[in-house]
């Protein structure tokens, strides 16, 4: 009989504060453990928030914000796919979900945490975890000031919000 593995958490150090995030490997078990060897392989040290729209998500993740990364913040990936794992959770605040291209099975490494309710999203994108600890972190980074990224949307941060680490921690 094997032993159940323990619980973990991702414990996510901004230059803003800490988060902490719980995982739903019941429902989306392939990016659940994604995330975790992301994590550990230090893959997310050193990112940044590059994506932030008050009300709705945060979005990092990207090794193409890394600095004197070549490329475009918001377009790389790990070298490779996930297939989606679409689930019943919804996008309300504070769930973590895997952003993509167009394709549903396009996502990587990148990800978002939703800052208010995107029900939307539900069906469409895959949600794998939720903030237990830093919804003050949360508040912090999605309402800083932010610019144009050359497009219509104003979503780029008007200062870097790094990501430090990503560290996998026993519950």
């Amino acid at each position: 009989m094997s032993t159940p593995t323990p619980a973990e958490h991702a414990l996510i150090k901004t230059s803003y504060g800490d988060m902490t995030l719980a995982f739903w490997p019941d429902v989306a078990p392939k990016h659940v453990e994604n995330f975790k060897k992301l994590a550990r392989e230090g893959f997310y040290d050193g990112t940044a928030f590059h994506r932030i729209i008050k009300g709705f998500m945060i979005q990092g993740g990207c090794p193409n914000t890394k600095k004197g990364a070549k490329g475009m913040p918001g377009t790389g990936d790990p070298g490779y796919k996930v297939k989606a794992e679409f689930n019943q959770k919804t996008h309300v605040r504070g769930v973590i979900s895997a952003a993509r291209s167009a394709h549903p099975d396009s996502a990587g490494c990148q990800f978002f945490l939703c800052h208010g309710d995107a029900k939307f999203l539900d069906g469409q994108y895959t949600a794998y975890g939720q903030l237990v600890k830093g919804d003050d972190v949360l508040e912090r980074i999605a309402t800083m000031p932010v610019t144009g990224n050359g497009g219509g949307e104003k979503s780029t941060p008007s200062v870097r919000v790094e990501i430090l680490s990503v560290t996998i921690v026993p519950t």
